[in-house]
């Protein structure tokens, strides 16, 4: 057989640099793809722990804060309000919130940290809602004197009392989430951090 004029040499050369600039390529397109796996840095601080300064809080007063999307309502209970938790147990689905909707730090009817003050996401547990704080006492259509204020969720009646546990008879089936949460000191609540990790 003859090579005809064939360079062996020059086939073997173009051979190597085609490879060579394919490698490139792959790697050139791999790279962006690989790094498009990384969460962006919207989406790290939509779960970074978010800090409440509660300062200027007043009891009886709330605020909202945004953690992961979700409205957190930290609510300054009086003290009268933090009194009246025992009286409602008996109209309570779930009064000891046996649940998994809190942290195993979280004990008690205050369901919180420090008692004065309630942390806990703003969802409703039936299909999500915001329910509205309604701190009022006896109100007839929330249940007269079983009523000694709460939250109500007006999408489809579920009733919550002032440490977010639900009331027999909601539609809600579970109590509302505690989230996980530490202070910074007395006036600075940091959402995101169990109390343990601060």
């Amino acid at each position: 057989m003859s090579n005809d004029g064939v360079n062996t040499g020059r086939r073997r050369f173009l051979t190597a640099a085609t490879s060579v600039v394919g490698a490139a390529g792959v790697v050139g397109v791999a790279t962006p793809f690989v790094g498009s796996w990384n969460p962006s840095a919207k989406a790290r601080a939509a779960g970074a722990p978010v800090k409440a300064d509660i300062s200027k809080l007043e009891p009886g007063q709330m605020v909202v804060v945004e953690w992961r999307g979700k409205p957190v309502y930290v609510l300054k209970r009086t003290q009268k309000q933090i009194d009246e938790l025992e009286k409602v147990k008996p109209f309570l689905k779930d009064p000891q919130s046996d649940g998994a909707d809190q942290p195993e730090y979280i004990e008690g009817a205050a369901r919180a940290i420090r008692p004065d003050v309630l942390v806990m996401v703003g969802l409703c547990t039936h299909l999500g809602c915001a329910p509205k704080h309604r701190p009022e006492v006896g109100v007839p259509d929330l249940g007269g004197d079983a009523w000694v204020g709460g939250f109500f969720c007006p999408c489809h009646g579920s009733r919550f009392d002032l440490s977010g546990r639900v009331y027999a008879g909601s539609p809600a089936s579970q109590n509302l989430v505690i989230p996980p949460y530490s202070y910074e000191g007395d006036n600075v609540i940091v959402i995101g951090v169990d109390q343990g990790a601060a």
